[in-house]
């Protein structure tokens, strides 16, 4: 009989990105739960024992990553640098799409009350957002909405798990939200990425 916690194990190791929990269960032939439930075996050991990898669940999908806190051997070894900081812009452009997706650009200027193709397409090549379909309307428009790198980057499992949405009409409200994300991730602590290096470039549309 197969091990799981093994096969799982494997599987995510040779994938490099996020694998459906549901194609998981079709590959190994066992419903859901249990996948999730040797998913969080396997987290528990790699946890415990200090391991330099982490299984992450993001929404309905599992990957594996390395421990947060090896970033600055990895950093070194890889010559990795810092994407640069995004902006208050930026930031508010992605509430938008994290908070009410899937949504359009249109959608999008419309809240924040400024022409947004510049911020959405940098939040697209950064993996924070994504395309996922088109609107049935006059033009079908792309929807974006977050990507797998969003979840990482807040250091959360589920987008059910964002702090309440505080009122960005305001300069205070952009403020609010960094410190509740800020809070939350001190809490999870799951990724290598913080808020704080997405939020501080020089301002642009």
């Amino acid at each position: 009989m197969i091990d799981i916690v093994s096969v799982i194990e494997a599987i995510l190791f040779a994938a490099g990105d996020s694998v459906p929990i549901a194609r998981l269960s079709l590959i190994l032939g066992v419903d859901e739960k249990e996948i999730s439930s040797a998913a969080a075996q396997l987290q528990e050991q790699y946890s415990s024992q200090q391991r330099g990898m982490r299984i992450l669940r993001l929404e309905d999908r599992l990957q594996m990553c390395s421990a947060p806190e090896f970033a600055p051997y990895i950093g070194k070894a890889l010559e990795q640098r810092k994407p640069p900081a995004l902006s208050q812009p930026a930031l508010e452009t992605l509430a938008v799409v994290a908070y009410f997706q899937p949504v359009t650009r249109a959608y999008v200027e419309q809240v924040r009350g400024v022409d947004s193709s510049y911020t959405v397409g940098m939040l697209c090549e950064r993996g924070l957002i994504e395309e996922c379909g088109k609107l049935e309307a006059p033009g079908r428009p792309s929807l974006f909405r977050t990507a797998d790198v969003f979840l990482r980057t807040m250091g959360i499992s589920s987008l059910s798990q964002l702090p309440p949405l505080p009122d960005m009409s305001n300069g205070e409200g952009i403020e609010k939200l960094q410190s509740a994300i800020d809070e939350l991730q001190s809490g999870n602590n799951k990724e290598q990425i913080s808020i704080s290096e997405i939020t501080g470039e020089t301002a642009e549309e």
